[in-house]
């Protein structure tokens, strides 16, 4: 709270000097002072690591989303944060394995490759093998509970909800960022999702090493490439674009259809590319959904849903979306807001062929979002809408859309195998 005050307060003091400088000589560079701010916040959010800058890197998957030196700067939360101290490196070894890292590998670079919001990353070696050896931050588990206990009430406010309507929305959230603390879980997932996906085209995964981790260390081999978001605003053909873009897609289609267990945190810094494959770096953040939501889920797909009133109701009834006590007035709106998302999010489906070099689609969407944001009469509808199960899986494909749209692939999207509406 301390250092978000105080980032807060260096923020006012550059608005006092800007309208200083404005009132003195009737000019000033408003783009400085946001490049200014958003500094400001991005160190504040760098020192607390954690929960403020898992929010940055979850805002930085929509570039519109945010002023454009917001972006460039909560971009850095990716690749490249302020790295933990090496000797609070040696006590997370000392206190998982008992040793020293050197006493472990043959070679451990005291600085970090590589920081983001929950732990950064050494590079090792044993016997000439690179690993990448990913060190989570102190206390960090500890730190998300008290972030997310900051942040509720303030969300509430701002967003005009009450809290037993979005309870167990706040539990899923929970639950999912803590579970980023557990590398043992991850390790866990990360075997078991590589090992599933490895028949996929034009991706690769590294090796994890069960030998070398722990709850609070995991150890892959090290794998290079290019950062994904230097390769999207590179020079690469249509054809390259084309290939990794359908790479990702399959990627999240056969996990999301066919396991029902998912990589939920599609951002950049989760991928490399190399050559003409994608490599898929973490599994910290990962989804499991059930059969039964799964096909009310999916439901949705279903192309006459716009056409057929009553088969819509039923499909956002049994998705609680509709409530019983729900008046006439409500349910028209929630169902035209409804179709209206239909005709625009499942459209990648419905074509089969999907061109996201289009900007006019991710930027309906962003319009889509903005309008539902202002819309006072969606806001003034009470009652707990919808599975907390959808939280994640609609950030998955909104950040899958948004990497697509920022690779400008042309892709195959047909509709999942075995998928039937009745």
């Amino acid at each position: 709270m301390a250092a978000l005050v105080g980032a807060g307060a260096r923020v006012g003091m550059n608005y006092l000097k800007h309208y200083g400088r404005q009132a003195l000589s009737g000019r000033a560079d408003s783009d400085a002072l946001q490049e200014r701010n958003a500094s400001e916040v991005f160190r504040a959010f760098s020192e607390l690591k954690g929960g403020p800058l898992k929010l940055a890197q979850m805002l930085s998957i929509d570039q519109s989303l945010l002023p454009p030196a917001y972006a460039k700067q909560f971009a850095r939360a990716q690749y490249s944060t302020p790295p933990l101290s090496y000797p609070l490196v040696v006590r997370t070894f000392r206190r998982e394995f008992g040793k020293d890292p050197r006493d472990i590998f043959d070679t451990f670079e005291p600085q970090a490759a590589h920081a983001a919001s929950i732990g950064q990353v050494h590079r090792a070696t044993v016997r000439g093998r690179a690993f990448a050896v990913k060190v989570q931050y102190p206390g960090v588990a500890e730190s998300l509970r008290s972030d997310l206990g900051v942040v509720k009430p303030i969300a509430l406010q701002i967003l005009g909800l009450r809290e037993r309507d979005v309870a167990a929305y706040f539990k899923e959230v929970e639950a999912r960022l803590l579970e980023e603390t557990d590398y043992e879980k991850e390790l866990h997932s990360a075997m078991e999702l590589s090992s599933a996906c490895a028949h996929l085209p034009y991706i690769r995964f590294p090796e994890y090493h069960p030998e070398f981790s722990s709850r609070r260390v995991i150890t892959m081999d090290w794998m290079d490439g290019e950062p994904f978001d230097v390769f999207a605003d590179g020079t690469a053909s249509q054809d390259h674009r084309n290939r990794i873009g359908q790479a990702l897609w399959d990627f999240y289609a056969y996990q999301i259809h066919n396991l029902r267990h998912f990589h939920a945190d599609p951002h950049p810094g989760n991928f490399l590319i190399n050559g003409d494959h994608l490599c898929v770096l973490d599994f910290g953040c990962t989804k499991t959904i059930g059969p039964d939501f799964y096909s009310k889920q999916f439901a949705f797909l279903d192309p006459t849903l716009e056409t057929n009133p009553a088969r819509l109701a039923a499909a956002m009834e049994s998705m609680d979306i509709l409530l019983p006590s729900d008046t006439p007035a409500q349910r028209n709106h929630l169902t035209e807001l409804c179709k209206k998302s239909l005709e625009l999010l499942a459209l990648p489906f419905r074509m089969g062929h999907f061109d996201f070099d289009n900007p006019a689609f991710m930027k309906s969407i962003y319009e889509l979002g903005e309008e539902n944001q202002k819309n006072g009469t969606l806001r003034g509808i009470r009652g707990k809408r919808g599975s907390a199960d959808t939280i994640y899986l609609n950030r998955t494909f909104f950040g899958l859309y948004s990497l697509l749209a920022r690779l400008r692939s042309c892709i195959k999207t047909p509709l999942p195998e075995g998928l039937t509406f009745k």
